[in-house]
């Protein structure tokens, strides 16, 4: 079959404030390479790369005429209006085209996508790699859908759902179709050629307002040896020089991520590796962290989320503030970079909330800082606590943990914005972090002075997108009118237990 792989533009920060830096759909690619090792024509249309009008984007689909097109986001939740306008037009136009949609959103949110967007024909439910090898088999040879597991499609008009695929245990049994992109095209840091790979899946851990864990399900990791050569061979053929690690725990193994970081450094590669993992894995591996400057970490996100104890127990962070400063004094021993998250917007915060995590930031002192406001999912233990809560923002392009969506008690949204930016401004200007952009490590030092040209960037981008561009309502509904019950007994869409599938009907 002749397949079409689709990365709709999102209206993402990243997406339009910093159109130099782009990275590589890794889910479609991940979908591309076992369709093409099925004997399919692959090609990708990475619509995100360039800020075209939607025409011009259904235009070159129908100029390429597939037969079926795969279309999803990494942004899955905030992207859906754009895939619903963009497969609208398409179908109208080659109404042939078995369209095809996939992520997380549509994952769970299967039933109102069927009912919705008549034009979407197939949801692929849970991981792809194997299910759409299957569905495109069966699509080819004109077999019934029931057969694949993993599936969501209409019958007589109503949306069903095909039992849950299992998740995938051997995560080297299927390659990424590195061959359909163009390498020149996709950098990160300042123009360095960068690309998006996962290490491992899942996470063991259980915060409430997670929206990834249950997607993934158990944590698995692949061959470290095998990721090690991957990345060399990545960087030897096409240039390779930062590698964004989607994971979200991959130093979960301390004797997995050990391996991987020996076997990298034995390819003698020059490699940044960027991504995120917990505070507590970097306090645990205080004794192998020169490993991971040698194997090239460069930074670490680390989901810090709150400065006070009561609500990181409350969202089951499983951590606490004194392993989060010890992380990033960790890291700093070793010239590695932290990136610190805080989130804001939870429903009882008043302004020595804000206050008292500005202090504690201070003194946890990590080198870059993004704070979020927190967003709930239909799918996770929050949206539960939530769902009461007054919604201010009904634009679903905004549900990216990038907006203020939700109302504070006590606190009106100009209030929370102005509170958050200051907060921003505070942590960059202090002395300390201008002092890193001077770092005797030339690595760190071209890397803080990238975040702090982007980080301006932004500023003024979410000021203005704030006051002019985007508005909120104060007669909202709450968050279980917006989206509907809560789906909590859903939240895990494969499971293994003990090495067997577990499937639901």
């Amino acid at each position: 079959m002749r397949v079409l792989l689709l990365n709709p533009p999102h209206t993402a920060i990243g997406s339009r404030c910093v159109p130099d830096d782009h990275l590589p759909p890794l889910g479609l690619l991940s979908i591309g390479g076992p369709l093409l090792d099925a004997g399919h024509q692959v090609e990708l249309l990475d619509a995100d790369l360039i800020d075209q009008p939607h025409e011009a984007i259904v235009d070159e689909v129908c100029r390429r005429a597939p037969d079926a097109l795969l279309v999803g986001h990494a942004g899955s939740t905030s992207a859906h209006p754009t895939i619903a306008t963009l497969t609208r037009a398409i179908r109208e136009r080659a109404p042939l085209i078995r369209i095809v949609y996939g992520g997380v959103f549509p994952t769970y949110h299967w039933r109102e996508v069927l009912t919705q967007e008549p034009q979407v024909d197939v949801i692929v439910r849970g991981e792809g790699e194997d299910t759409a090898v299957r569905l495109m088999d069966a699509l080819e040879r004109r077999g019934p859908l029931d057969e694949v597991k993993g599936l969501a499609f209409r019958r007589l008009g109503k949306p069903l759902a095909t039992p849950d695929a299992p998740a995938i245990t051997d995560l080297d049994a299927y390659r990424v179709g590195w061959e359909l992109i163009d390498f020149s095209r996709y950098h990160y840091w300042g123009k360095k050629r960068a690309v998006v790979m996962q290490f491992s899946r899942g996470c063991p851990h259980l915060c409430s307002y997670c929206g990834q864990r249950g997607f993934w399900t158990r944590w698995r990791h692949r061959d470290p040896v095998k990721f090690a050569k991957e990345i060399a061979r990545l960087h030897r053929e096409h240039g390779v020089e930062i590698v964004n690690l989607a994971d979200e725990n991959p130093t979960s193994q301390r004797k997995a991520w050990k391996a991987f970081c020996e076997a990298l450094i034995a390819e003698n590669v020059n490699v940044e590796l960027v991504g995120s993992t917990r505070a507590g894995d970097i306090v645990r591996d205080a004794d192998l962290l020169h490993l991971y400057k040698r194997a090239g970490v460069s930074r670490f996100l680390l989901g810090t989320e709150s400065t006070d104890e009561a609500t990181l127990e409350k969202i089951k962070k499983g951590s606490t503030t004194a392993v989060d400063v010890e992380a990033i004094r960790l890291l700093r021993a070793h010239d590695i970079l932290s990136l610190a998250t805080w989130v804001v917007g939870f429903e009882e915060e008043r302004p020595r909330d804000y206050w008292r995590g500005f202090k504690q930031l201070l003194f946890a002192d990590p080198d870059q800082v993004q704070l979020l406001y927190v967003t709930p999912h239909r799918w996770t233990p929050f949206f539960e606590e939530a769902k009461g809560r007054r919604v201010i923002q009904t634009d679903q392009r905004r549900w990216d943990y990038k907006h203020q969506v939700l109302e504070t008690r006590h606190l009106p949204p100009w209030l929370v914005m102005t509170f958050v930016k200051a907060m921003e401004v505070g942590m960059q200007l202090r002395p300390r972090a201008w002092g890193r952009l001077f770092h005797h490590d030339p690595k760190i030092r071209a890397a803080q002075r990238w975040y702090y040209r982007i980080g301006r960037r932004v500023w003024f981008f979410e000021w203005r997108n704030w006051l002019f561009r985007e508005t909120r309502t104060t007669s909202g509904p709450s968050v279980e009118h917006l989206w509907g019950k809560a789906q909590v007994a859903e939240e895990f869409p494969n499971v293994i237990v003990r090495g067997q599938e577990r499937l639901s009907a």
